[in-house]
């Protein structure tokens, strides 16, 4: 029996774990909120409580019987939570064989706009960027020590039914952020989940795929089509220092580049169910009421 315990059972975590159980897997996995625990049990998972302070005695023994890891929780300034207080478990694990991380292409840093894929040295520019190759950096030394088989997911902007330009423009919040030549990168959670479905039992071994779609585009470009698609006037245009966006969402300005997926691609074979915003915001759309 294959089982996947995941750290941090969110967003992409679920949207994978919801296909696995169709092919008979169990899943476990974490959530630091309490009153997210009944909506995890309701979708058949097992949940787990994990705050990232301490290793709960309850997760180590769920790893003994886990055959597959996902790494999904943001490390901090001390680093992976994760890795912290369960990483010697992991590479103890004679049950576990595969490892998956969940990193950013942040750690890339700025390319200028220019292409950068994964032979492209890495130079974070932003803290998140750095403290996601820290983590890669840990879990890889731990891979090669023990043997295991590590998957680095570089991720883009994360967007999907529920988290989208559609569903800000839905609620009022959308922002058409504008900075002359910049690009950002975007995937599509269902696409994050059929490229790590391809990956899921690789051989031993670190190896690293940009998990992005086939278009960089202009940020204010995804927000001009969600409107149009929606009917809705376009939101007047703004710039990277708007109040109104998070810090989080100010650092994605910070940066620019475009993300190549040819290497998974090429050696996984996955095929996009939404190449770009496009497919992927007529699609949240058609789901609207």
């Amino acid at each position: 029996m294959s089982r996947l315990f995941c750290f941090g059972l969110g967003y992409c975590a679920a949207e994978l774990s919801r296909r696995l159980q169709k092919q008979q897997w169990e899943i476990a996995g974490t959530t630091s909120r309490p009153d997210k625990i009944p909506a995890l049990k309701a979708q058949g998972f097992e949940p787990y409580l994990f705050d990232g302070s301490s290793a709960p005695a309850d997760i180590s023994g769920a790893l003994k019987s886990a055959t597959h890891v996902l790494l999904s929780i943001p490390p901090n300034a001390e680093g992976d939570p994760a890795f912290l207080h369960f990483g010697n478990a992991i590479a103890a694990s004679p049950s576990i064989k595969w490892i998956g991380y969940f990193s950013t292409v942040g750690v890339y840093g700025d390319a200028h706009g220019d292409w950068v894929d994964e032979k492209t040295a890495t130079k974070p520019g932003t803290e998140r960027g750095l403290r996601r190759l820290k983590a890669e950096a840990a879990w890889t030394e731990l891979a090669n020590s023990s043997g295991q088989s590590l998957v680095i997911y570089r991720l883009p902007g994360i967007y999907g039914p529920g988290r989208s330009a559609i569903d800000q423009l839905k609620a009022g919040t959308a922002r058409r952020v504008f900075k002359p030549g910049q690009f950002t990168n975007r995937v599509h959670v269902a696409d994050i989940a059929t490229a790590v479905e391809a990956s899921i039992d690789l051989a031993p071994g670190t190896h690293i795929f940009n998990v992005t779609d086939d278009l960089p585009a202009p940020p204010q470009d995804v927000i001009e089509y969600g409107a149009e698609l929606l009917g809705v006037p376009c939101p007047p245009a703004t710039d990277p220092s708007d109040e109104a966006l998070s810090p989080a969402a100010r650092s994605f300005y910070i940066e620019n580049k475009k993300v190549s997926n040819a290497r998974m691609k090429a050696e996984l074979g996955v095929e996009l169910a939404y190449p770009t915003y496009v497919e992927g915001l007529k699609a949240i759309a058609a789901l609207a009421p």
